[in-house]
């Protein structure tokens, strides 16, 4: 591996960590970031080489010490490794408070802001000077000694909330399982999940299948198989995971978590002169208040409950054509829609999977991504992994020179957190005069390869890797050596899905196609026909897909943008009200979505979950000036110049501009959704 001269790569011993030695590390890197933040808060007029350069050596080292538990916590959540989250959480937390509440600090950046020559310094370093001051504010570092308390105090009890509603969600899907002894109930179903479902059982020293709530395994079930009981036990048991409901009721009932954190956040907002939790989460991102994403949200709901409307009742229609329920429930919607689909296009999951096989599949990413911004992806053999799946790669220059590297983490497994995801391992930034390169962790949760064969993908597995692996490029081709603005670093959240779902588009590209489907057993190119049927699918049921996501950001912003409810029933008033202006199809009481909604009350999109149709006007819009230019190379040399290499040094509404010569227009996700008719 060649490094750029005078750079590093410290990358975690996966091979030789243990939660006991993490912790400790922990532990010291803490206390010696405390004894320096004295030092620092010590000096009189520090400039940017005495405040900022140390702050960020102090919070990297910090990161690689907490980096590897966190992450470790996802993909190998073991009793042990969980223990060593929940110890060193509180201590981060705590850390990071006394840094972000530090009136020292504060003092010290205030004087950066207003020194005589800020503004002869880049335009990245302003950005993290006012970026950090803004941070600061929303850390409460302004307020009164006993409001600081309680700000801190609300802080640290929200971080452990969020923690415990992850952690019983993984619990709760880990705990169930429904024995099948009658193979025949599993008719429909592909051959490969079959087969996975009866070694679950044969693990448990039982005949027949073990059905789960990992998403391969509820999805090969609700799309798949023809018995209607068995798909309704299985959506029961996943839309009711952590809750009150279903066939685990109450024993992870995440309900009183989600109370306690809608309350904290209501009253943080509230400490910083916010009127509710959504107006501070938009304090930081491109929306400008709830109710241009309230306008926004309805506005795109308008113009697709139309044909979502119609979408549901053809597929009524051809559901019961074909002998089956006079109205649909939930859990016949995938199963109708797959024959559906298969019926009018000629196109299914089944059929296409054999041309998606994963090595395949990754490499031809690879070569998309290797031709769009002129760089190279190659397996790196030598550095140790936390399991045998992880394959780590090195991006690099034309000239061989490393930009850095990824770890690959596709298939499900047990005691791993469902999902996908990219998180960072190391960022760019220079320390000490030197370069340190970044590295991501690229992690999915595709259906394992059984033996002898290789991991067969579905397209809308393809189009998660794709979706993931665009957050590692952001993270991966920044050119921005200042890390509060590196990488994905302040970027808003709302345009940090840009990159992601840019990526997206690349899996209807003929082309791109062309340059990896192939069978897996013939090698036989994927057919023209079918890719001009792929092509023509991206619109199928839109107008219900973009209604499901409408619901869900309509929700979010519901609940943090007015006095949270206190109970249970007022929570699904909420969520009612919301269902019944955006819906077409009416969910089952017993539907418990929000206790697993662990994007909004565990991760980092609460009042944000708009941000994936937010991101999608402007990864259309993106999209179409590739398409504008039939494809030309410099338009990709000019995506990754001014998005991708840019990081957060710029607010992301100039990067759009500078590389689309305007603001966004919504017309491209309407004609790549196919609801331009409906407008």
């Amino acid at each position: 591996m060649t490094l750029p001269a005078d750079s590093r790569l410290p990358l975690p011993d996966f091979a030789g960590l243990t939660p006991e030695a993490a912790l400790t590390t922990l532990d010291a890197v803490l206390a010696d970031n405390r004894d320096r933040l004295k030092t620092l808060e010590a000096l009189e007029a520090p400039g940017w080489d005495q405040l900022v350069a140390p702050l960020d050596a102090m919070n990297d080292r910090l990161s690689r010490a907490w980096g590897p538990i966190s992450h470790l916590f996802g993909v190998n959540s073991t009793p042990e490794w969980r223990q060593a989250y929940n110890a060193g959480l509180p201590k981060l937390t705590e850390y990071s408070l006394e840094l972000s509440q530090s009136a020292p600090l504060y003092r010290a950046y205030q004087a950066l802001a207003a020194a005589p020559d800020f503004s002869q310094q880049s335009a990245a370093r302003q950005k993290v000077v006012t970026d950090t001051l803004r941070d600061f504010a929303h850390s409460g570092v302004g307020l009164p000694d006993a409001e600081k308390a309680r700000f801190k105090a609300i802080s640290m009890r929200l971080s452990e909330l969020q923690s415990r509603f992850e952690e019983q969600l993984m619990d709760a899907i880990q705990a169930f399982g429904l024995h099948v002894d009658d193979l025949s109930r599993l008719d429909g179903m592909s051959a490969t999940a079959r087969a996975a479902a009866e070694a679950k059982a044969a693990d448990r020293q039982l005949a027949g299948a073990w059905l789960t709530l990992d998403f391969p395994s509820f999805d090969a079930v609700v799309t798949h198989v023809h018995d209607r009981d068995l798909r309704e036990a299985l959506y029961t048991a996943y839309v009711t995971r952590a809750s009150d409901q279903g066939p685990l009721a109450g024993r992870f009932d995440n309900g009183a978590l989600m109370m306690e954190i809608l309350a904290l956040r209501q009253e943080e907002a509230a400490l910083l002169g916010f009127p509710h939790f959504a107006a501070l989460s938009l304090a930081s991102k491109m929306a400008e208040s709830t109710e241009a994403v309230e306008t926004f949200l309805r506005d795109l709901a308008r113009r697709a409950r139309p044909r979502a409307e119609q979408e549901l009742a053809d597929l009524t229609a051809f559901a019961r054509a074909q002998g089956g329920p006079e109205a649909l429930a939930p859990w016949d919607l995938a199963y109708w829609s797959e024959r559906y689909r298969d019926a009018s296009l000629g196109l299914s999951d089944e059929a296409l999977k054999p041309y998606f096989p994963a090595p395949q599949v990754i490499r031809g990413m690879f070569d998309r991504v290797e031709s769009l911004y002129d760089v190279r992806i190659e397996v790196m053999d030598e550095v140790a992994v936390w399991h045998p799946d992880v394959t780590v790669y090195r991006v690099a220059q034309p000239d061989g020179d490393t930009i850095g590297l990824f770890y690959l983490d596709p298939y499900a497994r047990e005691h791993k957190r469902g999902g996908a995801w990219m998180d960072e391992c190391l960022t760019r930034q220079r320390l000490e005069g030197q370069l340190q390169l970044p590295v991501a962790y690229l992690v999915c949760n595709f259906t394992p390869p059984p033996p002898g064969q290789p991991a067969l993908l579905t397209h809308d597995e393809v189009l998660t890797l794709f979706h993931e692996f665009g957050h590692g490029l952001h993270h991966l081709l920044t050119r921005v050596d200042d890390a509060g603005v590196s990488g994905i670093h302040g970027v808003e959240w709302d345009a940090v899905e840009l990159p992601s779902q840019f990526m997206e588009n690349w899996c209807y590209h003929a082309p791109t196609l062309q340059g990896f489907a192939r069978h897996w057993q013939t090698g036989e190119p994927l057919p023209a026909a079918m890719i001009d049927t792929l092509r023509a699918s991206r619109t199928w049921q839109s107008g219900m897909a973009t209604l499901r996501q409408i619901e869900f950001s309509l929700f979010d912003l519901q609940l943090h943008a007015n006095p949270p409810p206190i109970t249970t029933t007022a929570l699904l008033a909420r969520l009612a009200a919301v269902r019944e202006t955006v819906a077409v199809m009416k969910a089952p009481a017993f539907n418990r979505m929000p206790w697993s909604f662990s994007h909004i009350f565990a991760g980092g999109y609460a009042a944000g979950y708009y941000s994936y149709k937010w991101a999608e006007v402007l990864s259309s819009d993106a999209f179409a000036a590739f398409e504008e230019s039939e494809f030309a190379v410099d338009t990709g040399h000019r995506f990754r110049d001014a998005i991708l290499s840019q990081g957060g040094s710029a607010p992301a509404m100039d990067l759009f501009v500078a590389f689309r010569g305007r603001k966004p227009d919504l017309d491209a996700l309407l004609r790549h959704e196919g609801l331009i008719e409906a407008a």
